[in-house]
């Protein structure tokens, strides 16, 4: 069984929340504080068991979701939710063809010495999704631990990463955020463009991102960029530059007010804030430039900076 680590506590035994934790947006957050609750009452460390790729890009790669957050982005996000320790099973075909039983019995008992299971209502598991709260808490019989069925937080209605990945993909940067609970993100490398900013006096960072990640509808959108310690007031176009005949989808940022970065081959992330308007062509280079202008306006009073 391919795993990251096990954690150093085994034989004491643990607090396990379960899932795959995409975004670890205000549901997966309630969580995490429902089984940071109860480990503290049980004097024992919390470990958030998720899987790495989404089972679904395995059991059915055509219907694979967009990723809301990378592996590296997802631990940080659970760590910061509470948890004590990260358990990252790597789901494989082998793994989708688990049965329940086996998955308690190699993962949860054996390897994480479960005390107590924390899970989201309407869980699934196992080969088919066969397995179910029912059969954690029959297991849990034999194997010695409890399971804690806790309701999906909501607004109007369930936080979740299906309505996170719709708000993306319809540049609803607010809907995103409440779900969320923070700005969505979008992390990569800096690589060389067609450096058409720098000749119209707008030079881009033009991100390469790994992985299938959630990409906001095409647009310009106001938010930030970081890079190490340092985070800029940032315009963020995403689309394909129609205006050049472009066809390869991007994201490209434009630092407020800066000619002097140098940002290739660096690791940044974007944060977007809010969509400021649709992607658009344009008569002439002099309207697109006078519309650019217009953004960094824009921008300036979404981020408070006016």
């Amino acid at each position: 069984m391919a795993h990251e680590h096990s954690h150093p506590n085994e034989r004491k035994g643990a607090v396990l929340c379960i899932g795959v934790f995409d975004g670890v947006h205000r549901g997966h957050q309630a969580l995490l504080a429902e089984g940071r609750t109860l480990a503290d009452d049980l004097g024992l460390p919390l470990v958030a068991v998720t899987f790495d790729p989404h089972p679904m890009a395995v059991v059915r790669p055509d219907a694979a979701p967009q990723n809301l957050a990378s592996l590296a982005e997802r631990r940080f996000l659970l760590f910061n939710a509470g948890a004590d320790d990260v358990f990252v099973l790597k789901f494989t075909t082998e793994v989708s063809g688990w049965e329940p039983e086996e998955f308690i019995h190699r993962v949860l008992a054996d390897t994480l010495k479960a005390k107590a299971v924390v899970v989201g209502e309407n869980f699934r598991f196992g080969h088919r999704a066969a397995g179910s709260v029912e059969t954690l808490r029959e297991a849990g019989e034999r194997y010695g631990f409890v399971v804690r069925e806790v309701t999906m937080a909501a607004d109007a209605e369930p936080f979740s990463s299906t309505r996170v990945r719709k708000a993306i993909t319809e540049g609803d940067l607010a809907e995103a955020r409440r779900v969320l609970g923070r700005n969505y993100e979008l992390s990569g490398i800096v690589v060389h463009g067609d450096h058409r900013g720098r000749e119209l006096g707008f030079p881009t960072a033009n991100l390469l991102w790994l992985g299938n990640p959630a990409i906001p509808a095409d647009g310009v959108y106001a938010g930030w960029l970081v890079t190490g310690n340092k985070r800029y007031p940032a315009a963020i176009s995403v689309g394909t530059n129609p205006q050049f005949s472009g066809v390869e989808r991007r994201v490209e940022t434009y630092v407020l007010d800066r000619d002097d970065l140098d940002l290739y081959d660096r690791e940044v992330t974007v944060v977007f804030v809010a969509r400021l308007r649709g992607q658009m062509v344009f008569e002439g280079l002099e309207s697109l430039v006078d519309q650019m202008h217009q953004d960094v306006v824009a921008t300036r009073e979404v981020l408070n900076l006016v």
